[in-house]
């Protein structure tokens, strides 16, 4: 096979580094997998050094094995590569490219004062979890790195450096570092100037310009893989420089073309250990601390409610369940247990019949905590069913999600005709769509690669990248070239669900206070 002919992306999870390879047709032909998870230290959630470049390092191989079983070839060359990531966080270099701090990721709460400062300033909502607002906070922290810092990046931005030595970013991502002017496709200039404005104030020697990525929209040239990128990928030796790439993204846009979301009024709902719903915008919304303003690859507005926890602690309990069925000699298959499991769910009461979650594994900003502890509780007279069970955390994990888009819909009238979904919530099939439904009130489309999530999207960015016509917009290329003939799913929850889940949030709401006391007491 001619490899030269494929796109490869390779995605940073919060739990798995995944790779995509896809052929010219646009479907995959191969993948690879690395788990990892983050460790809190010193407060921080982060990955180390080491454990980045590792986990790329056993994906990129695993991939290597598995197209060596399938085409009974050695990977060599592939035509485009792409690398995403989580979103946001915190990455500050020095001049001589030397971290400067601990990967700082999406997951941390700890910049609240700043990112209160910076919304106010900008007249522009700035979550905790973006970069500014990580960069704002250690200059109000007067934390010593700060002066030295050279370059400001992401995780998706890093390793794209060190595999192309060009510090760029896809505009997707870019707008998860500081807010994005669409006019310009870049960084907004006056946000710009009053943020120089603290800087020079504070007395430090760099400039916004200075230490933030290139930004580059989607299909524009991002470098290519030099000798030294080369060995880091693949230290057996066996891939050569001279692969070009695409833009590094963020998961939110990798998960915009996944589902074919980056056209106006189209959304997407990607969920995995966080959730987030993207909503490509046809006019100006006002701040709202709950919505983010972020970008489709291409550039185009999007507001996105993003939440910190989604299936965290969901997998927490299957992993007791199949500790249990070990324990009595009856050991289950974890996949097929999370399918028993999320399919007894079907079988719940609405509302969960009296029992209440909250996945709170981090703090949550749409519900203003800067902490968390997960929490289960019921009342006693509660329908303790494993089916009321498993519903209410499959509730509890769009809980958040769906008071964000509440306040899209009915403050600022956008309308969700339709939404995709993507993600490890959706994999067991009709599940996942069901509840999200019932949630939003709307249909939910699942397509056939939604299990690929990220790493697909970012492979379909990588294919943008060397196979688009001259002057082809992405949201064409999707439309006509990846989508066109596309299986998907699409479901609509009954009128009993859509109460019932209303039911669920408003129990929900008025027993915030439990999971406030849990912080504070355990």
């Amino acid at each position: 096979m001619d490899f030269r002919q494929t796109a490869l992306g390779i995605e940073f999870g919060s739990t798995r580094i995944k790779a995509v390879l896809i052929g010219r047709d646009h479907a995959p032909i191969a993948s690879g997998s690395h788990e990892w998870e983050n460790q809190l230290r010193d407060g921080i959630w982060t990955y180390s050094m080491d454990a980045i470049h590792g986990g790329l390092q056993s994906c990129f191989a695993d991939l290597k094995r598995d197209v060596k079983e399938k085409f009974g070839e050695t990977l060599t060359a592939v035509g485009a590569i792409g690398i995403s990531g989580m979103m946001h966080g915190y990455l500050p270099f020095d001049r001589n490219d030397a971290p400067l701090a601990e990967f700082r990721t999406w997951r941390n709460t700890i910049t609240g004062p700043a990112a209160a400062e910076l919304t106010e300033l900008f007249g522009f909502n700035i979550p905790q979890r973006w970069s500014i607002a990580h960069l704002r906070q250690a200059m109000l922290n007067k934390e010593a790195h700060v002066p030295d810092i050279a370059h400001l990046t992401t995780l998706a931005g890093y390793i794209h450096f060190r595999l192309t030595g060009k510090k760029v970013l896809g505009v997707g991502e870019a707008s998860g570092i500081m807010p994005i002017d669409s006019a310009i496709g870049s960084y907004d200039k006056e946000m710009i100037r009053k943020f120089d404005a603290l800087a020079e104030q504070d007395g430090y020697p760099w400039r916004l310009e200075g230490i933030l990525p290139e930004v580059l929209g989607a299909g524009e040239d991002a470098g290519y893989l030099t000798e030294e990128g080369a060995r880091l990928l693949d230290p057996a030796g066996d891939l050569k420089p001279g692969i070009p790439f695409a833009p590094p993204e963020g998961d939110a846009g990798t998960g915009m073309a996944a589902t074919n979301s980056v056209r106006a009024r189209t959304g997407n709902v990607s969920a995995g250990t966080s959730d987030f719903a993207m909503i490509v915008v046809d006019h100006p919304l006002g701040v709202h601390r709950e919505i983010d303003m972020v970008t489709t690859p291409a550039g185009l507005p999007v507001a996105m409610v993003h939440c910190n926890n989604c299936t965290s602690d969901i997998n927490a309990w299957v992993n007791l369940f199949h500790e249990f069925s070990a324990l009595i000699g009856a050991e289950v298959n974890k996949g097929e247990l999370y399918v028993k499991l999320f399919n007894k769910a079907l079988e719940g009461d609405p509302d969960c019949g009296g029992l209440m979650s909250y996945n709170y594994f981090s703090g949550e900003g749409v519900t203003d905590l800067d902490a968390g502890r997960p929490v289960f509780a019921r009342t006693e007279n509660a329908k303790m069913t494993l089916a009321n069970f498993m519903r209410t955390h499959l509730l509890s994990a769009l809980a958040t999600l769906k008071i964000g888009l509440d306040i899209l819909t009915q403050e600022e009238n956008v309308p969700i005709d339709k939404l995709y979904g993507h993600g490890g919530y959706f994999k067991t099939p009709g599940v996942g769509q069901r509840m999200l439904s019932a949630a939003v009130g709307s249909p939910v489309s699942v397509m056939e690669t939604a299990g690929e999530g990220g790493p697909y999207g970012m492979a379909l960015l990588a294919g943008y990248r060397i196979w688009k016509e001259d002057g082809e917009k992405l949201e064409d290329y999707l439309d006509h070239r990846v989508f066109a003939h596309a299986k998907a799913s699409t479901l609509m929850a009954d009128a009993e669900d859509i109460q019932g889940f209303a039911a669920f949030l408003e129990r929900y709401q008025k027993a915030l206070p439990v999971e406030i006391a849990a912080i504070q007491c355990l």
